[in-house]
């Protein structure tokens, strides 16, 4: 056997223990079908979300309304991240010591928006490689992906003096690069981690106890919030909740590819 394929096997184990370990520590005794025990019939003759584009994302979509035409990017991911340059668009620059942009695939359906970068995440200029970031990794995992597959990032670029919650110029000096980050993404789905990237993402002061579990438009783009992993450390009870939470968003990725 070659060492590559030898290497292929150790990944799929440590990436099925990972697994394991989150459903065991949650508790988990049930999941969605990610295949058919049989041949899928072909879906109906109807528009389908796969079929209708959307809008730009940078531009509001009425509630229900019709969604237009998908347009280009106008900017990569690479172009946003050359504006963004050394920001000094707020008072975070004065003490972080990396601006956090994100990290993943460019192409993904599902994208993590949290809520700002902690210390390791400062240090290493990349997101979620904290201890949350240990326990997002393993729900990522728990879901069949994996951080390659999926993109990740924050609400904020930069980290708040010992870890405080981001304030609201704060928010509104970043925001605009998070708009352009989902647009050149166009993931199907976001999960929105934490109180302050829903609020954010969707425009409201409801908590995040209000918000989760549920699925909220973004621009034409799937929101589904849930609670922050920084927050199951403190509360591992309400990691069963999150679970379910991500089984919607299985569910809700599995039905988006068969009607396409």
């Amino acid at each position: 056997m070659g060492n590559s394929r030898k290497e292929e096997i150790a990944a799929l184990a440590r990436q099925i223990r990972a697994r394991l370990d989150w459903y065991r520590e949650e508790g988990v005794d049930s999941w969605p079908r990610l295949a058919a025990s049989k041949p899928t019939p072909p879906p109906p003759e109807i528009p389908t979300p796969a079929d209708i584009a959307v809008s730009s994302l940078l531009s509001d979509v009425p509630s229900g309304g019709d969604l237009l035409p998908l347009v280009p990017p106008s900017k990569t991911l690479e172009e946003i991240r050359g504006e963004i340059g050394d920001c000094q668009r707020c008072k975070l620059c004065s003490t972080r010591k990396n601006i956090v942009f994100g990290t993943g695939d460019p192409n993904a359906s599902l994208m993590f928006v949290g809520e700002a970068p902690g210390q390791d995440e400062d240090l290493q200029g990349k997101p979620f490689v904290g201890r949350a970031g240990q326990l997002l990794t393993k729900m990522i995992e728990a879901m069949g992906l994996s951080r390659e597959t999926v993109y990740i990032a924050n609400i904020i670029k930069c980290r708040p003096p010992e870890n405080r919650n981001p304030q609201p110029d704060e928010i509104a000096a970043c925001r605009p690069f998070l708009e352009m980050q989902i647009a050149a993404i166009r993931p199907k789905v976001v999960c929105a981690l934490g109180t302050f990237s829903a609020q954010t993402l969707l425009g409201t002061q409801q908590k995040i106890s209000a918000l989760r579990g549920k699925f909220h438009d973004y621009r034409g783009v799937k929101v589904l919030p849930t609670f922050h992993p920084a927050y199951l450390l403190r509360n591992p009870s309400e990691k069963k909740s999150v679970w379910e939470d991500l089984k919607k968003i299985m569910e809700e990725l599995k039905k988006m590819e068969m009607e396409k």
